[in-house]
Parts: structure tokens; C-alpha cells; sequence
């Protein structure tokens, strides 16, 4: 069966929102460090208000809000608390398009400095459920799948080989 170009450019287009979708979350982690725990100026860009999470694998309540997922990792003693800096790494999504909903599947690596002697590293993949809404592509259910994480030392600092 052959394709219009119209629904080539379509299929494409939505592709290249829905991986924007996924690096902005990553974005909204990462832009907001050293205390500034605004992380909800991109999240709100990037899930439906009634959106649900699945961080289970992290030990976090299933089916919450990205909202209250947020204010578990940036309130006082949450977990992002314990951390310096991080930076988190979306791959590429597969995307399965079908009318205005999709699924994606997003490797992903995220590292984390912590706030001691130690640095942390988690590996896995974002699952999600989107929908195209009148302001575009959102996020209703992703579910976190950790493949392995880590934790290993600092390595002490010198001037570099001898």
C-alpha cells in the first residue's frame, strides 16, 4: 500500500514532536539543579494534567501524577535531594503511531553525582502512551524499566597521566 506524501510528512512531523516530548523531560531534570526545583516548567509541556507514572522499578508509588512523581524527587529529603548534579540522556524513541495516540519506547542513561564520594549511573527505558491533544503531543502513562543501576566512587582528580 503506498503512502501520500501528505501522511509521510504527517507520520514524520509527529515522530520528530513526540522525540521532543521525550528530550524535554530529560531537560526539565537537568535545567533545574543546585536548588532550583522548577522541574515542572517543562513537565507541564510534556504530560496531560491527568497523566499517570509507573516508577515502581525505582520504588515509588505506581499510577501517581507527574506532579506528585516531581515532588517526590524535588521536595526537602527527596530523592534528588541526596544528589549534586545529574544529567539524564534520552535516546531515540521507537515510535508506533495510530491516529492521534502512540507508544514509545526510549532508552535512556542517567548519571548522577552524588552528594558524598559516590556517583550513580541507571540504565533502562521510558515506556509511554501518548496522545495528540489540541496543544500537541502529551505524554498520559509512561512507565520507568530500569535495566541496571549502579553506584562506583569519585575518582580523585590529578593533572592527568604521567
Amino acid at each position: 500500500m503506498t503512502t501520500s506524501i501528505e501522511a509521510q510528512l504527517r507520520h514524520l512531523s509527529d515522530r520528530f514532536e513526540i522525540q521532543d516530548i521525550v528530550v524535554r523531560y530529560g531537560l526539565g531534570q537537568d535545567l533545574h539543579q543546585s536548588g532550583d526545583n522548577n522541574v515542572l516548567a517543562e513537565w507541564d509541556q510534556v504530560f496531560t494534567p491527568e497523566s499517570t507514572v509507573d516508577y515502581s522499578a525505582a520504588g515509588t508509588p505506581s499510577g501517581i501524577g507527574y506532579k506528585e512523581l516531581a515532588d517526590i524527587m524535588r521536595r526537602p529529603g527527596g530523592s534528588m535531594s541526596h544528589l549534586r548534579n545529574w544529567q539524564h540522556f534520552e535516546g531515540l524513541p521507537t515510535v508506533l503511531i495510530d491516529g492521534d495516540t502512540a507508544t514509545a519506547r526510549t532508552p535512556h542513561i542517567h548519571t548522577h553525582k552524588g552528594n558524598g564520594d559516590w556517583n550513580l549511573i541507571e540504565t533502562g527505558f521510558f515506556v509511554d502512551r501518548l496522545e495528540r491533544r489540541p496543544e500537541g503531543w502529551r505524554i498520559v502513562h509512561r512507565k520507568l524499566e530500569i535495566l541496571w543501576m549502579d553506584t562506583f566512587p569519585t575518582a580523585a582528580s590529578g593533572t592527568g597521566p604521567a
